[in-house]
């Protein structure tokens, strides 16, 4: 059963992973609004949530709306917008948010608790995201891998071993006790940086190939690229004070064994058509690189290379 001290709750971007994780509390029992585009909330009032996961498909059902006031009254709001709509999305709910509410981001890029801060006085806390999901119809979440959370405090809470705030432990227990695995960390940004990693290694590659992780990692070649990537990423970390592990490559290929068959959310955002979270992922590292002194030379191609395919699918240039 949920604990009711964090209902209801509002998703904010009730894409792929809104949708996963929301329908995961619906289920828990937990009041939950989704809110999104209006094909899939036209769908999910219909015939509620399509929800598939481990093989087994199921309909739950939970409210949905296209409206940002839905998120008037919500104790805890999954912030599931991409990085590229955070300002937007997050000083358009500052309005209606209660001011106990907490905003939990889960969101690709190290910046967005920042961004978010910049228009809500309320707490934000960051989240990573280690699950895998898809829509494969209006309305309809595939859950294809991994589903933990990784959350922490930035800034007023502190990065490095700083005291975990009262609201961080009770948010984990709540989600933990709703089936979702929760870890708690006390150096949440170079576990931000440590994803960011990932996202550079995998997203544009599998974007531009359309391939899915174990295919690129059994690839020699691709697996080099991927490996020259990370490099670049951990050399900037370093510059900017972040000390990330040492078994970063190691790292980085091992997600492959746990998430073979996924394709990266930028694949997802290109063979949908939409635009993609590239500028706030490799395109953020060549930008912090050019701000240091420190070539990215892979990174900047992957990032070049993914915005001309984007342009292409999405119609801006022709």
């Amino acid at each position: 059963m949920t604990n009711d001290a964090w209902s209801p709750v509002a998703v904010v971007g009730a894409g792929a992973l809104g949708c996963y994780f929301g329908g995961v509390l619906a289920r828990a029992g937990a009041s939950v609004t989704l809110i999104g585009r209006r094909a899939h909330v036209e769908a999910i009032k219909r015939d509620g949530l399509g929800f598939e996961s481990l093989g087994r498909q199921e309909f739950i059902p939970v409210a949905a709306s296209e409206n940002i006031a839905a998120v008037a009254g919500a104790r805890l709001i999954l912030f599931c917008v991409k990085s590229s709509d955070t300002d937007e999305a997050a000083r358009a709910m500052a309005e209606y948010l209660a001011p106990d509410a907490v905003v939990l981001s889960l969101q690709n890029g190290v910046n967005n608790v920042e961004r978010i801060r910049l228009h809500l006085k309320q707490q934000v806390i960051p989240a990573l995201v280690y699950a895998a999901a898809q829509m494969s119809g209006p309305g309809r979440v595939r859950h294809t891998g991994g589903g933990d959370l990784v959350v922490g405090q930035l800034g007023d809470g502190g990065s490095a071993g700083g005291t975990t705030a009262p609201s961080v432990k009770a948010l984990t227990t709540f989600l933990t006790g709703v089936g979702i695995p929760v870890r708690v960390s006390d150096h949440i940004e170079v576990e931000l940086w440590s994803k960011l990693v990932l996202n550079c290694a995998y997203n544009a590659i599998s974007a531009l190939c359309g391939a899915r992780y174990g295919t690129m990692v059994a690839n020699a070649e691709i697996r080099a690229v991927m490996l020259a990537a990370v490099d670049e990423v951990v050399w900037v970390a370093a510059a900017k004070g972040i000390r990330l592990p040492d078994d970063m490559a190691e790292t980085t290929i091992r997600l492959a064994d746990v998430m073979p068959v996924t394709i990266s959310s930028t694949a997802q955002d290109i063979r949908n058509g939409k635009r993609t979270e590239i500028d706030h992922l490799n395109g953020y590292v060549v930008r912090e690189g050019e701000a240091l002194g420190i070539a990215t030379p892979v990174n900047r191609t992957l990032n070049a290379l993914t915005k001309l395919l984007e342009q292409g699918k999405v119609g801006t240039v022709r």
